[in-house]
């Protein structure tokens, strides 16, 4: 039997690590009470007491691996039996995967099209309804710089990200009036976990390239995100990076972006 409702809540994927980390602590700190999703059960319970202690916020967890098909419904089915009121939704769970495409793992990369865009998109055709009804809600979705161009070398990550800003303009555009935004935050390279799950620490891309931190990433994205910007590129070189692509041939922005990849002799 459900719950009756509780006070408005932020849900945030990929919250155990990185970015994700980084957001949960500055929304309790303005006193947003948490729904924190991540795989790793061990990591969000010490994040949710910490967060808990020090704000005084409610940080409850849900445990679970969103590569999985069933992840997404998983979590729908723990925030309806808890009686959750989701008001702001922070799809942030991702990954990438480096290498040349003809020899990359498929089950990584069906993986990552599960994280990166099928959880993603279901997650929020599933809470943007309520949200829409109530006249008000945010949703901020973690795409990337790598959203503005073809990618070689990483060619699956560069297309779900590009989806993902794709998808937040559109139905930020669809949702004019009704009191819901949609905010696509786009960071450049971050010192997160990202680098070493996509097996990228050899690669220029992270060499010459200045690397922000999470904090910093996700205090620019917080910001946009209560503005109710469209897309927030943090850092003035990713914005420059991001605009540049718009006003170069697109097969020269391609042979860029491989050559900036490609592992550093």
């Amino acid at each position: 039997m459900s719950q009756p409702p509780t006070s408005p809540r932020v849900l945030i994927t990929g919250a155990s690590g990185g970015i994700g980390y980084e957001l949960a602590k500055r929304f309790a700190r303005d006193g947003h009470d948490l729904i924190l999703v991540a795989r790793s059960e061990d990591k969000l319970r010490q994040l949710a007491e910490e967060l808990s202690r020090t704000h005084g916020v409610k940080a409850d967890v849900v445990p679970q691996d969103l590569a999985d098909p069933s992840g997404p419904d998983a979590v729908i089915r723990s925030v309806r039996e808890q009686g959750w009121n989701v008001e702001i939704l922070v799809n942030n769970a991702g990954f990438g995967l480096y290498g040349f495409f003809a020899e990359t793992d498929w089950q990584k990369e069906m993986d990552m099209i599960q994280v990166n865009i099928t959880a993603l998109t279901h997650l929020t055709k599933h809470f943007l309804p309520d949200m829409i009804q109530r006249g008000r809600g945010k949703i901020l979705n973690v795409a990337s710089t790598a959203s503005f161009q073809p990618g070689p070398l990483m060619a699956v990550y560069y297309a779900t990200k590009a989806y993902v800003l794709s998808f937040s303009e559109a139905i930020a555009n669809e949702l004019k009036g009704t009191g819901v935004t949609v905010t696509a935050l786009c960071p450049g390279p971050t010192e997160t976990g990202f680098i070493t799950r996509a097996n990228l620490e050899q690669s220029k891309l992270f060499r010459i390239n200045k690397v922000m931190d999470p904090a910093t990433v996700a205090e620019i994205g917080y910001r946009g995100l209560m503005r109710g910007d469209r897309i927030v590129i943090p850092g003035l070189h990713n914005w420059l990076l991001a605009q540049s692509v718009r006003f170069l041939p697109r097969k020269a922005v391609t042979a860029v972006v491989r050559k900036i990849s490609e592992r550093a002799e």
